[in-house]
Order: structure tokens, then C-alpha cells, then sequence
């Protein structure tokens, strides 16, 4: 059956973008994906602030990497401006895509620091499965800047 942009199948609707691949919009994946997106903002909000506010854990941490604690502004402020982006429709695919390199970095440093790489792995994998279910968005506006 044929709705106006919509195929209706299995009791599952999905959506045909213009430009890409066909998105889910289900009811349950749309709950599903907002669900993980404001656990994931949640997360980086508190992380991220904390980096940015200086609690003493946040600035041991980044002395022990010896970067220097301008670096600990720089990834507050990157996962504290991706935690809001995931909260705004048009901009969660770009709050996911910025924490991709940012939790690969964590990994990085937590295997530099002898710590597990688990908690930023999970991120990790929780950002990019947002990204993914975002890209049509992605598409969308490369689409858009291509056609200028």
C-alpha cells in the first residue's frame, strides 16, 4: 500500500528520502532513537561540564594525560555543544558525529591511562548507531550545500 512519500509493509512504515536510503519511522524506532539520544545528551552534559566546571577528578585526569588543562576546556565544550545538538532535531546528526572522534580519543587515553575502554567504547557505539539512524539527515544537507 502507498501513502504519499510512505510504503506501508509488515505493519512497519518506512520513508523514501529523496537522496538516500529509507529511513525508519516507526513509532517504536522513533521512541527508541530519542531515548538513546537524551540518555547520550544526559551523559555528556554531566561530563562534559564537569570537565568544564574543573572538578578535581576531571583536572587529575587531564594532568596525568599532560596535554595541559586547556585541552579539558576543549573536550567540555565539544561534549557539552554535542549534548545540546542530540536535544535539537535538525542538529542531532552533527552532536553525533562530533562525539565519534571525541569517545575515539577517550579510548585512546583510557588504554594510555591503563583504565578500561569500555565506558567510552559503549559511547562510542551509541553515538555512531545515533549517526547512523540520523544519516538521511546528513544526506539532506550535503544535498542542499551541493545544490548552492
Amino acid at each position: 500500500m502507498r501513502q504519499e512519500g510512505l510504503v506501508i509493509a509488515n505493519d512497519s512504515a518506512i520513508r523514501r528520502t529523496r537522496n538516500g536510503p529509507i529511513a525508519p519511522t516507526g513509532r517504536g524506532a522513533q521512541i527508541a532513537l530519542w531515548v538513546v539520544q537524551i540518555v547520550l545528551a544526559a551523559m555528556f552534559i554531566f561530563a562534559g561540564g564537569s570537565k568544564l566546571v574543573g572538578a578535581s577528578a576531571m583536572v587529575d585526569m587531564f594532568n596525568a594525560i599532560g596535554v595541559g588543562q586547556w585541552f579539558r576546556y576543549v573536550t567540555g565544550a565539544i561534549e557539552t555543544s554535542a549534548a545540546v545538538m542530540l536535544l535539537i532535531p535538525s542538529a542531532a546528526v552533527f552532536g553525533a558525529l562530533l562525539l565519534i572522534p571525541t569517545m575515539i580519543g577517550a579510548v585512546a587515553t583510557n588504554l594510555f591511562l591503563d583504565q578500561s575502554p569500555a565506558p567510552p567504547l559503549l559511547l562510542l557505539l551509541f553515538a555512531s548507531a545515533v549517526a547512523w539512524a540520523r544519516r538521511g539527515q546528513l544526506q539532506s544537507v550535503l544535498s542542499r550545500v551541493a545544490a548552492h
